[in-house]
């Protein structure tokens, strides 16, 4: 594709100036948690660490892709949120791992400054 592209085409791409950025997220639960305290967990999850900060989240309980709830780019505040809520301890979690911010649309393109 050109890369001389008119600005409504990049935004319409999602690049360049219009890169939306998000992470990834793995949950690893304890060995032998019942699938309702998983789903409970979960729940918690979603409304405290994820809604509560605007983002939004797709994929299951044990992986997924963060995002921002509208267009737009997730900040590294609000990863940092989601980071911080993850390591206060909760007691179905064995661990968690998160990725640093990656393109939405494209994740093999670097991040732009």
């Amino acid at each position: 594709m050109a890369t001389n592209r008119s600005r409504r085409l990049r935004k319409k791409l999602c690049v360049d100036e219009f890169q939306e950025l998000g992470f990834e997220i793995t949950l690893n639960y304890k060995e032998g948690l019942d699938l309702d305290a998983v789903s409970a967990f979960f729940e918690r999850f979603m409304t405290e660490a994820i809604e509560g900060v605007g983002l939004g989240f797709i994929g299951s309980e044990d992986y997924g892709f963060v995002c921002l709830g509208k267009r737009g780019s997730v900040s590294a505040e609000q990863r940092a949120q989601v980071e911080a809520w993850l390591k206060k301890g909760h007691a179905e979690l064995a661990g968690s791992t998160i990725s640093p911010l990656i393109d939405v649309w494209y994740p093999e393109n670097p991040v732009n400054a």
